[in-house]
């Protein structure tokens, strides 16, 4: 499987991405600066990543300016076309400033940047980054943002629920979801969402940070997993 992950001016998790993928999973993985026009070399089931970080320093709205990067064309029409897309953190915030997820982030509820690690119920194995986890069960994956409240209106959230889009809540330890749980006041606890194609994923939380023993932390290995072995299983088919 193929990776490009999009550097934007103000990205800071490429590199961790990079490591994760090409190291530590073992995947072909390049960079792809946000200027580039065209995703040449990429195929359907190959993914990709828009890393965390603060693009073009968060102003206006976080993500807002990246939305509109040269290179963001290709990537709407790479997912449009059915090819994966991973947004983590900052890069969540752009699929959802160019509406490839719908729903906005917004200020976190406490008006802080929160940095430290919590717990995630994964809500379906029907995605590509979840089809090797347990349903129900809690992980620990770090975060680190300001801006991740989730926010949509009424309609678009029972969308997200009737059509079992909703990948990751906020829980605690035992995976009970519930307000003391929710780091920065996301509706529904809502920490991952991917579209109703089901090739497009975005999350705050960081597993990148979360995949090594040294780091301490093995939780978030499993979404590289999850997608790799799916894209085995189409290739072979």
């Amino acid at each position: 499987m193929k990776f490009g992950v999009v550097v934007f001016p103000g990205s800071n998790c490429d590199d961790d991405m990079i490591h994760v993928l090409g190291t530590v999973m073992g995947q072909d993985v390049v960079k792809l600066w946000h200027k580039e026009t065209s995703l040449e070399g990429f195929e359907k089931g190959d993914c990709i990543v828009l890393p965390g970080g603060f693009s073009y320093g968060d102003y206006m709205r976080a993500g807002a300016i990246a939305s509109f990067s040269p290179i963001m064309k290709s990537v709407i029409e790479f997912a449009n076309n059915g090819g994966y897309v991973f947004g983590i953190c900052n890069g969540f915030q752009i699929l959802c400033e160019t509406h490839l997820l719908p729903g906005v982030l917004l200020r976190n509820s406490n008006q802080k940047f929160i940095c430290k690690n919590v717990f995630l119920k994964t809500e379906t194995t029907n995605s590509a980054i979840t089809s090797k986890l347990v349903k129900g069960k809690a992980l620990k994956i770090p975060i680190a943002h300001a801006d991740g409240r989730f926010h949509a209106d009424e309609a678009t959230l029972s969308e997200l629920k009737k059509n079992d889009q909703i990948l990751f809540t906020y829980c605690n330890e035992s995976a009970k979801v519930d307000a003391q749980s929710n780091p920065n006041g996301s509706a529904l606890n809502i920490a991952g969402i991917c579209n109703a194609q089901r090739n497009v994923f975005g999350m705050m939380p960081h597993p990148e940070r979360a995949s090594e023993n040294i780091l301490g932390n093995m939780d978030g290995k499993a979404l590289f997993e999850s997608l790799i072995s799916l894209s085995k299983v189409a290739l072979a088919h």
